[in-house]
């Protein structure tokens, strides 16, 4: 990195990736100076926390130098961003989103940036801010250095990857597969989909442990809040961190977690990504992740800079797939684990608890629609799925509608004969109709003010003669 070259470099979560870019970044950053609103260093990060970890490490290593720094996020007043980026700065730590807004503003300018560093690579590149970086990457200039640092790489990636680099150094510290030797990993199997199940083997797993504090990860926003609301109605000192809670409410339940003062963090991958979190003991999964690299991510917030952690994966039916992809990738098996009675707990769950969570929540998306918008269709769902005492009940209806219809359908012919006596009076009825407009007086379409005559003028009025006005005259 010094030598100027561009660099990728993967190792695994935990062993200080963050330290390996920004301490020789500061070094050569020590010579010269910034100029208003053109940074020399600029710092892509994929969420806003890893972007404000990395801008605090930045303040650290610095802490004696004499080298300024901005961060770009949202949920943060654009005026105090302007007034930095007005004033110059160095380094400039941002999110993709943010960046191109003050870009847009015409409150920044990239063509002063020397080296360009891209934090989690993997994770940019496959969220979907690949149209971002490229619009990013056009405004910097061509000569510069590019360094991509991430816990996994893969080779699609990698060959994305190479389009912002020229013949980068690739550094390959450990395996990309590869979780940290210190975390423990246990997976839990259940017998059941069911959600309520699923939220009872996550709290007597728990419970089984001794945790001092732990994160549990959820793959959809919606489950974080339902599974924090869980184990906060069960006594458990829990909190909901995802993306679509403001950016002060994030911030507020990152720093109680890292305080002491909150026991249990429910988060979705938005915490996942380099966060560091040095002391976690625990990580929950609440079901495999969907991509096979973020289960890495995941258990690496625990076992950290030599710690010990433990690691526990809750697996339904239903995520076996997914999980028999985490383990081709891991290579090694994982110890089961299964707290003593809950499989009789989760067997003696209420049977509509248990069975008809899916029935209940189709009726409520269907409730959520107004009343004129339902169709046959959903009605005739609903009717397929009613259970099979009703069945007999509905056949009787059927046949009361058919003996019903039977005496409508014998007056049907005293309907088709209405229209033949129409038929007969409408000949009768154009001759009515004839005479009557024949009868009715044709319509004068004068005006009320044509051909009037006018009375003479008074004495003192006098008129134009024949001298008439030009502009009478046009």
């Amino acid at each position: 990195m010094i030598a100027g070259n561009d660099v990728t470099g993967i190792a695994q979560t935990g062993t200080g990736k963050t330290a390996a870019f920004v301490l020789p970044m500061i070094h050569r950053l020590a010579r010269g100076r910034a100029r208003a609103r053109m940074p020399r260093c600029l710092i892509l990060c994929p969420t806003r926390e890893l972007a404000a970890q990395v801008a605090e490490n930045f303040e650290k290593y610095g802490k004696y130098l004499k080298l300024t720094m901005a961060l770009l996020i949202g949920g943060v007043s654009f005026k105090e961003q302007e007034v930095l980026l007005q004033r110059g700065v160095d380094v400039l730590i941002a999110t993709p989103g943010r960046l191109m807004d003050q870009f847009d503003r015409g409150k920044l300018l990239l063509m002063g940036v020397e080296y360009f560093i891209i934090d989690e690579a993997d994770r940019m590149l496959d969220m979907g801010f690949i149209p971002d970086i490229e619009k990013i990457c056009s405004k910097l200039p061509a000569k510069r250095q590019t360094l991509l640092f991430s816990a996994t790489f893969p080779t699609d990636i990698q060959r994305l990857a190479k389009t912002f680099q020229r013949d980068p150094v690739k550094i390959e510290v450990a395996r990309p597969t590869d979780a940290a030797t210190t975390i423990t990993q246990h997976v839990v199997h259940i017998p059941t989909n069911d959600a309520k199940a699923k939220r009872t083997a996550l709290r007597r797993v728990i419970e089984s442990c001794d945790v001092k504090n732990g994160i549990v990860f959820c793959n959809r926003k919606v489950e974080v809040d339902i599974v924090a609301a869980s184990l906060t109605k069960h006594g458990h000192d829990a909190a909901p961190i995802h993306g679509d809670l403001p950016q002060s409410v994030r911030t507020e339940t990152l720093q109680r977690f890292r305080d002491g003062d909150l026991k249990l963090l429910v988060a979705s991958d938005v915490a996942a990504r380099g966060l560091d979190i040095p002391d976690v003991g625990h990580v929950f999964n609440y079901a495999p992740p969907p991509k096979d690299e973020d289960y890495i991510h995941r258990i690496g917030r625990t076992g950290r800079a030599g710690r010990t952690g433990e690691s526990y994966t809750i697996v339904s039916p239903v995520d076996e797939k997914s999980w028999g992809f985490v383990l081709k990738m891991i290579k090694k098996d994982v110890e089961e684990f299964m707290p003593e009675g809950l499989l009789e707990e989760i067997a003696n769950l209420p049977p509509e608890e248990k069975s008809g969570r899916g029935r209940r929540s189709s009726r409520d998306r269907d409730s959520s629609r107004s009343r004129g918008e339902r169709s046959r269709g959903s009605r005739s769902r609903s009717r397929e799925d009613a259970p099979e005492a009703e069945s007999d009940v509905a056949v009787a209806e059927v046949q009361k509608e058919t003996r019903e219809e039977a005496p409508a359908k014998a007056e049907k012919p005293e309907k088709s004969e209405k229209p033949k006596r129409e038929r007969a009076e409408r000949p009768e009825r154009a001759e009515r109709k004839s005479t009557e407009r024949k009868e009715k007086p044709k319509r004068d379409y004068k005006r009320k003010d044509d051909d009037l005559i006018l009375e003479p003028a008074p004495d003192n009025v006098k008129g134009f003669g024949n001298d008439i006005p030009a502009f009478l005259k046009r």
